[in-house]
């Protein structure tokens, strides 16, 4: 029957992508749905890039479709197990190591840059460290291969145009209202529009956009979990010169400090090159700060943008923290009229409010063109905020000039990666025919642990 698969893959980000790659590639004649919340990648698009408002798209274009977030972000592949989530806790490191080699091989094959960043000029990179090591700061090196948000697009666009010719079936524009559980196993899903579909493998490839969904669905149904961690923090904006020798050396510096106050642990992520600070929306219309960076060079700015991310662990007997790393966001939104807060760093470290006199003076020019002056003291609780201060006032003696009155601090930048589901070696749930992969189950961090992720599923699906 049509409604009939073999498998049934929720979420058309990177870990369903490659999930379903590596199905059709294995068993040619395997019967896989994709259901996606958002639209085809040809279709997706964002006004605001040409009007600089946005106009409410729902699903929003940026953080949903095909691809997920990442078809729009800056396309950074970390090709460490190092870096980007949980994978070597549940394989181990070296079959993570080889998995993460061949999701980069598929990237390569449909048109991914060659070059890889922070495997050259070692000489460099350990003066680098060293500076690293005096200020109390970890360096984390990871090998980088850099997309680009143009590119990364293009090779996306591949990726769907070849899952669709093996006879893949992608249904767009279809949101998942339910899993059905029957007998204690998973046998389907149930879409808003009261479509059923069935298999007997389901697959939830949800990514950071979704994970708020998936933990609705866990509660409902018995899913295993535990609280993970949620990443709230900012994004800082510099002019390139700041950033130069970390941008020529390495793409993206993995740095990680734990704060001499609170012992809090705060990280550098997704570093962005003469990039733009842009804004992404989630259901409901939330606000929140990303970057993006292009290859082509009549796109690049004249700035680096990087996220500085305070990370909080929670205990019994707190059990939303989803919905704390939203309600801090949501604070942003509401004194900005839905839009992005931004302050001088001056303006942070004295607790005053950034004014648009002093933002227009400011020999940093804000690339978020909607960002509203504000004061980052009235979204933040007082232990993030010392956090911050404290990552930046460390930087500044890596890379001498982060702590200038004029960087820019936008708020709020928030990584949900809170519901952890609680899977086994094949990735199941507790729940039979149920398996979970991808950032919305907190089992990975980023593009290239996601795409390997769902390599691994396919192979336990078909062992």
């Amino acid at each position: 029957m049509e409604n009939n698969y073999d498998v049934i893959i929720i979420g058309a980000g990177p870990s369903g992508i490659f999930c379903a790659h590596e199905l059709i590639e294995k068993r040619p004649d395997m019967k896989v749905l994709i259901v996606e919340k958002g639209r085809s990648i040809e279709k997706r698009a964002c006004p605001k890039r040409k009007t600089k408002v946005c106009v409410g798209c729902k699903p929003c274009s940026i953080t949903t479709g095909f691809a997920g977030a990442g078809a729009f972000s800056d396309g950074k592949l970390s090709l460490s197990p190092d870096v980007g989530g949980n994978l070597p806790e549940i394989l181990g490191y070296e079959e993570t190591t080889a998995l993460l080699k061949e999701a980069d091989d598929i990237y390569l094959k449909f048109g991914a840059d060659k070059k890889v960043y922070g495997i050259e000029d070692q000489e460099a990179i350990e003066n680098i460290r060293a500076k690293a090591i005096r200020a109390n700061l970890k360096l984390i090196e990871c090998p980088i291969r850099h997309l680009g948000t143009e590119e990364g697009y293009k090779i996306y666009t591949r990726l769907q145009e070849y899952l669709l010719e093996k006879g893949v079936k992608i249904k767009f524009m279809t949101m998942v209202k339910d899993i059905i559980i029957e007998d204690g196993a998973a046998k389907g899903i149930v879409t808003e529009k009261g479509e059923r579909y069935y298999a007997p493998e389901i697959v939830s490839g949800v990514g950071r956009e979704g994970s708020e969904w998936f933990s609705g669905i866990c509660k409902e149904h018995g899913v295993e979990t535990r609280n993970g961690t949620v990443d709230v923090g900012v994004r800082v904006e510099v002019r390139d010169e700041i950033m130069k020798e970390l941008n020529e050396k390495l793409y993206e510096a993995k740095l990680v400090y734990y704060t001499p106050t609170f012992d809090d642990k705060v990280r550098v992520f997704c570093t962005n090159p003469s990039g733009e600070v842009a804004t992404e929306y989630y259901d409901g219309g939330l606000a929140v700060v990303n970057g993006h960076a292009y290859k082509s060079k009549d796109m690049k700015t004249h700035n680096t943008n990087f996220a500085l991310l305070v990370s909080k662990n929670f205990t019994e007997p707190f059990k939303s923290p989803i919905e704390y790393g939203k309600q801090i966001a949501q604070l942003g939104n509401m004194l900005c009229d839905g839009k992005i807060l931004v302050q001088r760093y001056g303006d942070f470290n004295r607790g005053r409010r950034t004014t648009e006199e002093r933002l227009v003076r400011n020999n940093i020019v804000p690339t978020l063109k909607d960002a509203v002056p504000g004061d980052l003291s009235l979204v933040f609780p007082h232990r993030i905020m010392v956090a911050i201060d404290e990552m930046i006032r460390a930087l500044d003696k890596v890379t001498p000039g982060i702590a200038s009155d004029e960087t820019l601090l936008y708020g709020v930048e928030v990584k949900f990666y809170s519901n952890k589901v609680v899977v086994d070696k094949e990735f199941k749930t507790n729940i039979p025919g149920l398996r979970a992969m991808g950032d919305g189950a907190s089992v990975t961090r980023g593009l290239q642990q996601a795409s390997a992720n769902g390599i691994a599923v396919a192979r336990s699906i078909l062992s």
